[in-house]
């Protein structure tokens, strides 16, 4: 239940702290005094969209604050616990604040939330219904909600939603794979014949990079030889050559090495030199033997790289590695739409299997919407004859529709609340007054089914009066037994069924008005609810009128 609310900062609020209790709280207050302001601020704990123009100072930040009391609450503690959220003991304390810049904040036990998740939270907390909430009885989408609700077939919707969603997934994969399947098919002639270009040359890894040294030997043959031999002659083949020299100085040294150490030393060094030498000169002739002019050869070579680089040219590719990637994506492709058909009558099988299992759930879904609706009619109509309605008739058509979020059907709520009249759509046949009696029976129902912690009507009971309002009043009391009860009003026969009441009322300061509420005592009760009856002038006749109806 909705035990504190704070709000500072807000539209014509400038600092506003109220404690709620249990049982049916009253608001009440003249006509523009500001009760809807202040339920415009619950609205924003409730997840709604933040006005930049309800900040009232715009040199500080506009903030709400509820508390509620969620002792024993076990699915408050779990969705908690699922959002990482921290828990406060008994309380649950949600907050929203708004800059003057539009920026808004929203936080649930101090934890940072999204709009979304305080709007999950709060749809366990509390309901807020306002006159405009009456036109919703007329709404499809909401009928079918009510129906859920009242049938008690939590586990029959989530059987559904599963089978549904995978229903919609496979369905959403075998489009995609026709699409994609229509698209390639398409393509296949030309993928098949960038594939046989490149394919034709038999590519061969990093071979673009051997070929390209192949042709530069190739290429200068007749420089290479030429040095080769000019280095041949130098080192050993002439008469001259370094080998020859070598040779008579190591001789020379030979005769005098035993003379001293280091002689022998030099002698030994220009031995190893010769060695080195005669290696390296046969080195040089065997390269000379190795390497061949061969013009064919390197003819093969250059048409051979020309074919790489047009294919690389062609394709955008920078080596002969990228043309062998290239192939492969193509060859895949082309295996992909030849293996396409098989997996189309796969998906297609799944997802006929799938729409049998969804349809059986659907049926088992209306089934138990059907079997619902039977105990619901009888209690809105037993609901309804306190309220005058007693030649109200009601039922519930079902249509078949295609398959949904919420399964297939289309229900339509169809009254009459006069003999003989003919069954019509509520939005056809009820006038104001009845549509918030309708729709008040339906809350108390609902209440009793759903367990809300809090309910709020705002202004539900406009368009009634008399006797009506004294039920309404009752019922919204007797909801009240099992839940928190809040009830904004103009009526005083509601008024006065209240275990609390709170007046919401305007006041000027020196360079402002402000809108502020306070609860009323039992002496400031009888006298407000003298007001509602007669008017600004309270007379004794009012004041009596008013304790009758409290009961004093």
């Amino acid at each position: 239940m909705l035990t504190h609310l704070l709000i500072t900062n807000y539209a014509l609020i400038d600092s506003l702290e109220i404690d709620f209790k249990r049982g049916l709280t009253i608001i009440t207050g003249e006509t523009g005094a500001g009760k809807s302001i202040i339920l415009g601020a619950l609205s924003l704990i409730l997840g709604e969209r933040a006005d930049l123009k309800v900040v009232r100072n715009a040199e500080a930040k506009s903030v709400i604050e509820a508390t509620f009391n969620v002792e024993s609450n076990v699915e408050i503690g779990d969705f908690l616990e699922q959002n990482d959220i921290e828990t406060y003991g008994t309380e649950c304390i949600l907050r929203r604040e708004i800059s003057a810049n539009g920026r808004s904040r929203a936080f649930v036990n101090d934890t940072p939330v999204t709009l979304s998740v305080l709007r999950d939270l709060t749809l366990k907390l509390v309901d807020i219904h306002s006159q405009h909430s009456n036109m919703l009885v007329g709404n499809a989408d909401y009928q079918l909600k009510i129906i859920d609700c009242v049938s008690g077939n939590e586990s029959e919707r989530a059987e559904y939603a599963y089978l549904f969603g995978r229903y919609r997934h496979i369905k959403s994969s075998l489009e995609k794979l026709k699409a994609e399947y229509e698209k390639s098919r398409q393509e296949e002639d030309y993928l098949q014949f960038q594939l046989s270009q490149i394919a034709a040359l038999k590519l061969v890894a990093n071979e673009d990079e051997e070929l390209e040294r192949e042709q530069a030997r190739l290429s200068n043959v007749s420089d290479i030889k030429h040095n080769l031999w000019l280095a041949s002659s130098i080192i050993q083949d002439d008469e001259n050559s370094v080998l020859t020299n070598l040779v008579t100085v190591s001789r020379g040294l030979s005769q005098i090495e035993g003379v001293d150490s280091e002689l022998k030393d030099v002698s030994d060094r220009l031995q190893s030199t010769i060695i080195d030498l005669k290696d390296l000169a046969r080195t040089v002739a065997s390269l000379q033997d190795s390497y061949v002019d061969n013009p064919q050869e390197l003819e093969r070579i250059n048409d051979r790289l020309n074919s790489i680089y047009d294919l690389e040219t062609k394709h955008k590719a920078s080596c002969v590695n990228e043309l062998l990637e290239l192939q492969s994506n193509y060859e895949k492709k082309l295996e992909l739409i030849s293996n396409s058909d098989d997996e189309i009558k796969r998906l297609e099988a799944e997802l006929c299997d799938c729409e049998t299992k969804t349809r059986k759930a659907a049926l088992a879904l209306t089934n138990s919407r059907k079997k619902g609706c039977e105990s619901f009619k009888k209690s809105l109509e037993e609901t309804a004859v306190p309220l005058g309605l007693k030649n109200m008739r009601f039922d519930i058509e079902f249509s078949d529709s295609e398959l949904s979020l919420t399964g297939a059907d289309k229900v339509c709520f169809m009254f009459s609340f006069n003999k003989q009249q003919q069954l019509m759509p509520i939005e056809n046949t009820a006038s104001g007054g009845e549509l918030s009696r309708v729709m008040l029976c339906i809350k108390t129902i609902i209440a009793k089914v759903m367990q809300l912690p809090t309910i709020i009507f705002d202004e539900v009971d406009t368009g009634v009066s008399g006797e009506i309002a004294h039920k309404m009043g009752e019922m919204m009391s007797s909801i009240s037994d099992n839940i928190q009860v809040i009830a904004i009003t103009h009526l005083p026969q509601v008024a006065a069924k209240g275990n609390n009441h709170y007046k919401v009322y305007k006041a000027d300061s020196e360079d402002s008005t402000y809108t502020s509420m306070c609860e009323l005592t039992k002496e400031d009760r009888i006298n407000e609810i003298a007001r509602m009856l007669s008017g600004r002038e309270v007379d004794e006749a009012a004041l009596n009128n008013a304790k009758s109806l409290m009961g004093f």
